[in-house]
């Protein structure tokens, strides 16, 4: 009989833990063959507009666009990218942000994002908010978004 030296209750626990299946990150963010990858916002208090930010990994050889997203948390929803003009950066909207297959699409600060524009309640720092996805082949997804402080870098 094999005798194992004694260990604290919260080193026997990780270890159980370490020996379990890991499931798939975002796996209820999951479409088809795309995946919505930390959906996340970061919001000023008192704010009328702002904007939120995730990742599309396509894991299909097929490429999809995403072509339309809402959310009952603002008036109107857009897409929209940023651009230099004149040497001075400024911001558009836009029809849609392409997925190719087998890549990603990343929404993010600086560049592509949706835009959150006339926010028809007190988002909290914390909290989440629903947003739906519409994609051209895909289909729709709704995804919870994670409101993170207006400091904010990145989704964690």
């Amino acid at each position: 009989m094999l005798k194992f030296p004694r260990a604290p209750a919260a080193v026997a626990a990780a270890c159980l833990f370490a020996l379990l299946p890991v499931s798939a990150p975002h796996a209820q963010n999951k479409l088809g063959a795309l995946t919505v990858e930390a959906p996340w916002a970061r919001i000023a208090p008192g704010a009328r507009a702002d904007a939120a930010y995730l990742r599309i990994v396509n894991a299909g050889a097929e490429a999809d666009r995403l072509t339309g997203v809402s959310s009952p948390v603002a008036a109107r929803v857009e897409l929209h990218s940023h651009e230099m003009r004149d040497g001075v950066m400024r911001m558009r909207r836009i029809d849609a942000v392409p997925v190719p297959g087998n890549a990603a699409a990343e929404l993010k600060p600086g560049g592509r994002h949706v835009m959150l524009i006339g926010l028809t309640g007190k988002l909290k720092q914390g909290g989440t908010f629903p947003l739906t996805l519409a994609f051209e082949k895909a289909g729709r997804i709704t995804v919870s978004v994670a409101v993170r402080p207006i400091t904010a870098r990145g989704p964690g």
